[in-house]
């Protein structure tokens, strides 16, 4: 997705220099405002569906605590190297709820499921196998508990490294819709 949203980019700022000209750079802005449509507009239904994957593992994480946790599920190929092969944000859990995931688990038999308290405190580690990939998973929450310092570091910097990457294609994106707008507003605009 990052090389589509820099292609979409590059494209919306080359149709912004061409703003005065002949007739290909109208035709040019007007696929550019096409495609960056038609590109964000798959890509927010994909990711406002629910993502239920066939030959899938649901994860049901029940927060029994008595504050809300952010929670973290990291799916593993081999738990020696620390290999993540998914990272996935569950969100912030209240107290007596719960949020249900759906984990491709063909690559992976272990999941990690991490709990933070605010920004940067973790409180909740746990290493769960997966022994037959037809039983869907349930994790209730009644402590505060870390399984492994070691591991729990490990999903530490992955998770820092996953939330960079989103902050990163936040930006990105935003900037696009930025000259995106700007795009439409000099097409719309009259000519005197």
């Amino acid at each position: 997705m990052v090389f589509i949203v820099l292609v979409i980019f590059w494209a919306s700022v080359f149709s912004l220099l061409l703003s005065k000209g002949a007739e290909w750079t109208k035709l040019f802005r007007i696929v550019t405002i096409i495609f960056s449509f038609s590109i964000f507009t798959y890509w927010f239904i994909k990711k406002s569906t629910i993502g239920i994957v066939e030959n899938s593992v649901a994860l049901q994480v029940i927060n029994k605590l008595p504050q809300p946790l952010d929670f973290y599920v990291l799916t593993l190929n081999d738990a020696e190297t620390g290999k993540v092969v998914d990272t996935k944000h569950l969100g912030t859990i209240r107290p007596e709820y719960y949020r249900i995931e759906y984990l491709k688990m063909d690559k992976s038999d272990e999941y990690w499921v991490v709990g933070y308290l605010g920004k940067k405190n973790l409180v909740y580690f746990s290493q769960n196998s997966v022994p037959n990939k037809n039983i869907d998973q349930i994790i209730e929450v009644q402590n505060y508990i870390n399984q492994s310092s070691k591991l729990s570091d490990l999903a530490k910097k992955q998770i820092d490294a996953y939330n960079h990457e989103n902050v990163k294609l936040g930006i990105w994106i935003t900037l696009d819709f930025l000259l995106l707008f700007l795009n439409i507003m000099l097409l719309l605009r009259k000519r005197k």
